[in-house]
């Protein structure tokens, strides 16, 4: 993980050198292809906006000052102080502020509400932003001749199912061009732009704020719409925040004041410059402005910054679901690491396949990038807010800035935030509804999970046996001991676990050495490797071991127990078995929890992947003990 200082150092130089050029493929992908979409929705059809001399400077002000205020002073400035031991991110964040002591339980909760319904919104982002990103690419053959018209859709659909069943391979080997494509993407974009500013300079009025002032107060309502299609310019503002732990403050911040601001505004520019000149160019401005000769290869260079533009909301998705399921938030997934070096390197099956499924049936339903762009923009403007509302609390909490201070500054942050979200929500009928329908339902199944799992551990506490009971009933000469140690996962440190009491209750075998081992997940992206392991010796060869890890690591018990040997844990590989508990859930008479919250759980129960899988268990040392449990 990479820290957040600064040396001067040519070493020094030279990483932030190359972590600025990767950040530059991973973190700016998205917004680095909005140019493809945005100045042409914003004089869609829907927004009724006529690309006039006065509109094109006004909307070109409104794209300027959302790039300074929301990504420059809000994101770059602010929010990225809210690091959570170096990682951010919506689920990142929400640990970070639940675990500032002074917090009411009622509060806690609604911060852990918001953080779950951040995320969720960031799922319909992972789906809408590689079907509007692949499309918007490939409709630039149009530009060339309309005969490729019924082609686009089977060809974005073809591109978008190559990017997917490329994915258990990992991105290692394509990732490193991650980077170096974008850099060409950004230095096209800022050619592009300055070779028709050339053209028509009076456009840079567009700078002054005053532009967008005039804009708004001569449309008023039809202003306000437009702000749906502006925010389309600030997609992706979030991953500057997510992928900070990978990348560090510096690299990204540099990037993005060095190069992909200035490139960004020039395209924009550019793209204005030529309204200005042509107001039929309208149509697709961005692709427009290239020269002939240069169409072709410009389409398959879109293409490629969006192909990592949807590899970046791939791989987040991979990860969010990670920390999910580590949190407790959703059901345990199988995760498979793609490099043996590369940390964060990971594949998802389920989410992999469940994202494919769901891109290829927006582009199927919505076939073209402006039909999608009404559906896009709710689900990042919603994130948004939620990130406004948790730094708030933090800045107070955390930060001690005091309430006039953190009001002043995040009051207004969340009433930019709200204003673009209640402008998108306009486009509801349009589209906008879908997001907001993939973000409940993902909200409902995490909630769900989450009070289910505090009912099935209700549950078990009623029968739970204390472990001083547990270690008076054991008599040498009733029980069996063969050799060897038997490790038991248990979700409850102080209590003995239920596949324990079974294996003494049907068989009567107890190791010669027995671990009762627990796995904690504190609201910590990283556990220090001096605090992974609490070894308690609870003598007649028991031992109580609790490992954590943060939610941004992959568990390994194996390779975290075997050190333990020099603390009195004995571990031999070979001779080490391991014992978890198959539960399966059923109804109660008396539930505890609601009929329909009850049912989803036990549905959701069914795909949980498998406890030594998820938590790196040699399959061929493994136990599996049942029992019912009813809630």
């Amino acid at each position: 993980m990479p820290g957040n200082g600064s040396t001067a150092s040519p070493n020094g130089n030279r990483r932030t050198a190359a972590l600025t050029l990767a950040a530059l493929g991973v973190v700016y992908g998205d917004i680095g292809t909005s140019p493809l979409y945005t100045v042409k929705e914003c004089f869609s059809d829907f927004t009724g906006i006529k690309p006039t001399p006065d509109n094109v400077l006004g909307i070109l002000s409104l794209i300027t000052w959302a790039l300074i205020v929301i990504v420059t002073l809000k994101y770059v400035v602010v929010v990225m102080r809210a690091d959570n031991r170096g990682e951010g991110g919506i689920l990142a964040l929400m640990a970070l502020v639940s675990r500032q002591t002074g917090i009411p339980e009622r509060r806690r909760r609604f911060y852990l509400m918001i953080g779950i319904a951040g995320a969720a919104l960031f799922y319909g982002d992972c789906l809408l932003t590689p079907a509007i990103s692949v499309l918007s690419a490939v409709e630039g053959l149009n530009v060339a001749t309309p005969a490729f018209e019924p082609l686009v859709v089977p060809i974005a659909i073809g591109v978008i199912v190559a990017l997917f069943a490329v994915q258990r391979y990992g991105t290692a080997g394509v990732g490193r061009w991650f980077g170096p494509v974008t850099l060409v993407w950004f230095a096209a974009l800022f050619a592009l732009g300055a070779r028709q500013i050339v053209e028509a300079p009076q456009v840079l009025a567009a700078l002054s704020p005053l532009e967008a002032i005039d804009f708004a107060s001569r449309h008023q309502i039809v202003a306000f719409v437009a702000l749906g299609a502006v925010t389309l310019a600030v997609t992706g503002a979030e991953a500057l925040y997510a992928d900070m732990g990978h990348f560090g403050r510096k690299p990204i911040r540099l990037a993005w004041l060095g190069l992909v601001l200035p490139s960004l505004l020039a395209n924009y520019y550019g793209q204005g410059a030529l309204l200005l000149v042509d107001p039929t160019a309208v149509e697709n401005p961005f692709f427009r402005m290239a020269p002939s000769w240069l169409l072709y290869p410009l389409v398959a260079l879109a293409t490629a910054a969006t192909v990592i533009a949807s590899q970046a909301t791939i791989s987040g998705a991979f990860s969010m679901a990670q920390q999910a399921a580590l949190l407790g938030l959703s059901p345990r997934v199988r995760i498979q690491h793609t490099s043996a070096s590369e940390f964060g390197q990971i594949y998802v099956p389920a989410i992999n396949w469940l994202q494919l499924v769901g891109v290829v049936v927006l582009v199927l339903t919505f076939k073209s990038s402006t039909n999608l762009a009404a559906a896009y923009g709710i689900a990042v403007t919603g994130t948004m807010l939620m990130t406004s509302v948790l730094v708030f609390a933090l800045a107070v909490r955390g930060w001690k800035w005091g309430w006039p201070l953190s009001i002043l500054v995040f009051g207004g942050f969340i009433i930019v935030d709200a204003t673009l979200l209640s402008a998108n929500l306009v486009k509801f009928v349009q589209g906008g509804w879908v997001p907001l329908a993939i973000a409940v339902v993902i909200f409902t199944a995490m909630w769900t999970w989450l009070q289910g799992r505090l009912a099935v551990a209700a549950r078990e506490k009623e029968g739970a046996l204390p472990l001083e009971s547990l270690l008076g009933s054991i008599s040498p000469g009733r029980v069996h001991r063969p050799q060897g140690t038997a490790v038991y996962l248990t979700a409850f440190s102080g209590n003995a676990p239920g596949c324990l009491l079974h294996n003494l209750k049907h068989n009567e075998v107890l190791h010669e050495q027995v671990v009762l081992l627990t796995i904690e997940v504190p609201d910590e992206p990283y556990v220090a490797e001096d605090a992974r392991a609490q070894v308690v010796h609870l003598g007649k060869g028991m031992h109580r071991v609790v490992l954590r890890y943060g939610f941004m690591e992959q568990p390994d018990v194996p390779r975290d127990l075997a050190p333990l040997a020099d603390k009195g844990v004995p571990f031999d590989p070979m001779r080490t078995s391991y014992f978890i508990g198959r539960n399966s859930f059923v109804g109660a008479s008396r539930p505890l929890l609601p009929r329909w919250q009850q049912r989803m759980f036990l549905t959701l129960s069914r795909f949980a992947s498998n406890a030594g899988d998820f938590f790196g268990l040699p399959a061929n040392r493994v136990v599996e003990l049942g029992s019912r449990i009813e809630i």
